[in-house]
């Protein structure tokens, strides 16, 4: 094995690692909050996700660049997170039954405030890593960022089968993960720092670019990127537990997918990566709006189906909600970050990124969680019978599709733009390189 090659397989490690320390927990949390009497308050646990990828990854990226090498950084942040999601769990276990908000959500906010700069650290030792080697990161980065996709379905699969998808064990599977690659991350090629250069902390949070906000077209384009990204966070929060609850009802007592529903959502995460090769020959085909419409029926399919389906006979509902999702997702996300590259000036193009970012991910991700919590919680949770539950959870999944529904016509009616994107694979690849359907920040990670 060459050096090169070996080096791509470290890299592969690293990113396997990362996401398999969010795969541990972000699919099956809802599932174990709502199974100790936390499931109101569910959608703060996921909003607060969007709400520290505001400011933390762009703190921690500007140390990163200016006095603590980015492979030392990881370790460092990955360390204090692990630290505090095996605090979240020592506290769970110790509280048993009388699980109470305040304090495990302060210990999950601390070590999720740490976790999330950590996808852009990842992504920066991995780009200066392949630099000094001589390897194109465009060409070279993206079969390596696979790995932390499949990282990512292996620990959800992993807490599935091993019964953590309603125990606290999935936090501690969290923290084993993190662990490792705190250590692991001190084996990677040093990163230089610039303690002279690098950009303002302004400029890392994308402000910079709120003067495109003067031109009406990309004004139009960021809000509906807002609007949009309010569905991003909904199945992450809520998939698990819909699915499981059926498991409360005797006709799906002992269901197969309704004990594990981690397997059948894991299909989302394997549409979202063969989604990504549709990606040319649609933007090329139908321009920047066409795809993004895509993805906007999309999300009316992905709840829609969630509404009508059941783990038995309608299964192959959930299956095709799992497969639009690829759409959903992808569609918007990379389409999106190439449709920002291309409309904005090189001088404020990683501004313009982080802008994106915080439309997104930010402020529509967090604003669209607590509304689905209202939503959930108005409707499913003040249910007393699992049937009256049931029944809850279809109109919420209905409401949500009705909402993208309303966002997408809107979109139709109201974003202009006759041009044709004509873009490589190289280029789509390199969008979709450093994100995943998993938040990160700035331009290297689009999806949450």
């Amino acid at each position: 094995m060459t050096s090169q090659q070996s080096l791509k397989v470290r890299l592969a490690v690293m990113n396997f690692l990362e996401f398999a320390v969010w795969g541990s927990y972000l699919i099956s949390l809802g599932n174990f909050l709502a199974s100790r009497g936390l499931g109101q308050q569910i959608g703060w646990f996921y909003a607060v996700q969007g709400i520290v990828s505001l400011i933390m990854p762009a703190v921690v990226g500007i140390i990163a660049d200016r006095w603590i090498q980015a492979q030392r950084m990881l370790s460092l942040c990955q360390c204090i997170a692990a630290l505090f999601m095996a605090a979240s769990g020592v506290y769970c276990v110790s509280a048993g039954t009388d699980l109470q908000f305040a304090p495990l959500f302060t210990l999950y906010t601390c070590s999720v405030a740490f976790f999330m700069p950590t996808i852009g650290l990842a992504n920066s030792v991995a780009y200066t890593a392949l630099g000094k080697v001589g390897l194109d990161t465009v060409k070279h980065f993206p079969p390596i960022r696979v790995f932390g996709t499949i990282g990512f379905i292996v620990a959800m699969l992993i807490v599935n089968f091993a019964g953590f998808q309603s125990t606290p064990a999935q936090l501690f599977t969290s923290a084993a993960f993190g662990g490792v690659l705190c250590l692991y991350a001190l084996t990677m090629p040093s990163c230089p720092t610039n303690k002279s250069g690098g950009g303002s902390l302004a400029d890392a949070l994308g402000l910079k670019a709120f003067m495109l906000f003067k031109q009406k077209k990309m004004a139009i384009f960021f809000i509906f990127s807002m609007l949009l990204g309010v569905s991003l966070q909904i199945t992450n929060s809520y998939g698990n537990a819909f699915i499981t609850s059926f498991g409360s009802i005797p006709e799906y007592s002992g269901n197969y997918f309704a004990e594990n529903a981690n397997l059948l959502i894991s299909l989302s995460q394997i549409s979202e990566t063969l989604c990504i090769l549709l990606i040319p020959i649609a933007l090329k085909r139908f321009g920047i709006k066409g795809v993004m419409l895509m993805a906007m029926f999309a999300w009316v399919f992905r709840f829609g189906f969630f509404g009508i389906g059941d783990p038995a006979g309608g299964v192959w509902m959930f299956i095709l909600s799992m497969i639009v999702y690829g759409i959903a997702f992808d569609f918007f996300n990379v389409s999106g970050s190439l449709y920002v590259d291309r409309e904005t000036d090189s001088s404020i193009r990683s501004s313009a990124q982080g802008l994106f970012m915080i439309m997104t991910n930010g402020i529509g991700a967090t604003i669209g969680t607590l509304a689905a919590q209202a939503v959930v919680n108005n409707l499913v949770f003040t249910q007393v019978t699992p049937e009256d539950q049931l029944h809850g959870w279809r109109e919420s999944w209905l409401i949500f599709a009705a909402y993208a529904l309303i966002v997408g016509v809107l979109f139709f009616f109201i974003f202009k733009d006759k041009s044709r994107n004509t873009v490589t694979m190289a280029q789509v690849e390199a969008a979709e390189g450093g994100g995943d359907g998993f938040a990160g920040d700035g331009d290297d990670a689009l999806k949450m």
